[in-house]
């Protein structure tokens, strides 16, 4: 069974975007150990970017410096456009199965600052950039549908 971990900067305040992660959340249930760790977003002006970008690379770094937060010795990837880019859903979940257990890391507005990048692994959803809300609920698809590959459920086709 995978093991995994989605670390985010911020709620979800988009009321759709909610509750389409709800749902896949709750369709992973009985396939993925899976826990949502939310921490709380800064608000930034367009003079204080960097600043804020390590402030909230502080409280993760908090976090998964924690060894009760990592279970199994869990690896962390922050998830950014830069990262492994899959060549399919398949091939995610090949990865996702050897990487158990794991902490997948979603920025906040603002992304991660170079440091986080220097320290963590990264895989992307897409070359594109994603607002944050929206890659959490691509990245709960994602899961949810290798979790179906590795199932063998009918899912993916």
């Amino acid at each position: 069974m995978l093991d995994i971990t989605v670390l985010a900067i911020g709620k979800m305040k988009d009321k759709n975007l909610a509750a389409a992660a709800r749902e896949y959340f709750k369709r992973l249930k009985p396939f993925v150990r899976v826990r949502m760790v939310e921490l709380g977003a800064l608000p930034f002006a367009s003079n204080n970017h960097e600043a804020i970008k390590r402030l909230e690379a502080e409280r993760i770094l908090e976090f998964l410096h924690k060894e009760e937060n990592r279970p199994g010795g869990a690896t962390a990837f922050l998830l950014a456009e830069r990262g492994i880019n899959f060549k399919s859903s398949p091939d995610m979940a090949a990865w996702l199965n050897k990487k158990n257990p794991l902490i997948l890391v979603i920025g906040g507005a603002l992304g991660f600052p170079d440091e986080l990048y220097k320290e963590y692994p990264q895989i992307s959803l897409s070359p594109l950039t994603l607002p944050h809300e929206l890659a959490r609920v691509v990245l709960l698809e994602q899961l949810y549908r290798a979790a179906s590959i590795l199932n063998k459920k009918d899912y993916h086709y």
